[in-house]
């Protein structure tokens, strides 16, 4: 443990009042050495006792729990709490205007850290400043202020649920099993830091960077090949295949909030279950599961009459399975493949009338219509519909007969 700061600076640091420091220093719950200085351990406690004081907990409580070993603080000390941040020196108003990134955008960047909107006078986090300077090579690149703004909210989202599930299979395969063995909580504590931390930290954030980088490969391809094939098709060069194939995009209607309300291990028992229905069903139909999102599933069938029936048959299972009904969207035509993955103008369509699809039903492209030939369905044209990013497409709903 490293002795760095005089009381002054350790309530700097803490972003607490300096007689808030003497008072803890009174209560012996954060001691300082011999010479009187204090560690970044030091700053960590001095931060959470600071919030239960705000609490109106009674700090004189909480020394006295110290005191009879009842409560320890101890583990802010171990590495594993080193990656908890520290302020700069600078605040956010001060940032906006050495960076040029407008104030009002800055401050977004806290909440997409998962924290409140910071005054314009708090100080900038210390891990605040990597995403600090992409924001500043954004803004010099002309990228839009609610581009940026975008951008941090889905990755802040995300990462969110990254580290809260984190948290979740930390505590309950790694803690709990050592508090249930009889270890105190700071026991605990120490002994993961010393076993399963140094064994398993090492390897997170390598991981969670090569996650990203594979998602980033497959956007800059889907790029590439959007790109390339929309070139080909405005100079006229279309694909020879007689029989297209098409591609499916079936979602869970409100995914996303029933796992929020019900937990994780509901979740995946959802998954579980919306698994076993598609990959049965889709299979003896000739189909085939290419990508499993969030909410649902991208499917390829080499022939569009199959996909329908499947599709509509998935739609069925889901709601027999007593689970949210199933949008379902279907599109016909060329596709690119390339590591193992379908790229192109129909995946992108087939997705967007997945979205326009309403809970409970089946939409499918003109193209789907045309090609399907003589299968046991029925087909209502919903109209002409404009779809994001696109010309008016025609989409029919499609039934049972």
């Amino acid at each position: 443990m490293v002795f760095t700061y005089e009381a002054q600076d350790v309530a700097k640091a803490a972003d607490v009042p300096p007689a808030f420091v003497s008072r803890l220093v009174g209560l012996d719950v954060v001691p300082p050495d011999q010479d009187g200085r204090f560690s970044d351990g030091d700053v960590r406690r001095i931060r959470l006792l600071r919030t239960l004081d705000e609490a109106g907990l009674p700090l004189e409580g909480v020394a006295d729990m110290v005191r009879r070993d009842q409560l320890s603080l101890d583990f802010y000390d171990l590495p594993l709490y080193e990656r908890l941040s520290a302020d700069t020196e600078d605040a956010f108003e001060e940032v906006a205007e050495e960076t040029g990134v407008p104030l009002e955008l800055l401050v977004r960047l806290r909440e997409a850290m998962g924290s409140g909107e910071p005054a314009p006078h708090d100080r900038v986090r210390e891990h605040e400043l990597p995403v600090i300077r992409l924001m500043r090579a954004q803004v010099a690149e002309g990228v839009r202020p609610r581009t940026i703004e975008r951008w941090l909210r889905v990755y802040g989202d995300c990462v969110r649920r990254i580290a809260e599930t984190e948290g979740d299979w930390w505590h309950t395969d790694v803690e709990q099993p050592l508090l249930d063995g009889g270890m105190t909580p700071t026991e605990m504590l120490r002994a993961a830091e010393e076993g399963a931390a140094q064994r398993i930290a090492p390897f997170m954030d390598a991981a969670l960077l090569g996650l990203y980088h594979g998602h980033q490969e497959h956007a800059w391809t889907k790029n590439v090949l959007d790109g390339v094939e929309a070139l080909l098709a405005e100079a006229g060069v279309h694909s020879r295949l007689r029989e297209l194939p098409a591609i499916c995009f079936l979602d869970i209607t409100g995914y996303t909030q029933l796992t929020e309300d019900r937990g994780d291990e509901a979740a995946a028992e959802l998954a579980e279950t919306v698994s076993g229905i598609v990959r049965r069903v889709s299979t003896r139909f000739g189909g085939k599961p290419t990508k499993w999102l969030g909410d649902g599933v991208m499917l390829y069938y080499p022939e569009p009459g199959s996909g329908v029936v499947a599709a509509l048959e998935i739609k069925e299972g889901l709601a027999w399975a007593g689970l949210p009904p199933a949008h379902v969207g279907l599109h016909a035509g060329p596709v690119l493949f390339q590591e193992g993955d379908y790229y192109g103008r129909t995946v992108n369509l087939a997705s967007r009338i997945a979205d326009h699809a309403g809970p409970g039903t089946v939409v499918v492209s003109e193209a789907v219509v045309d090609a399907v030939g003589s299968i046991p369905v029925s087909f209502t044209e919903i109209g002409p519909v404009e779809l994001k990013g696109l010309t008016p497409v025609r989409l029919f709903s499609a039934r049972r007969r």
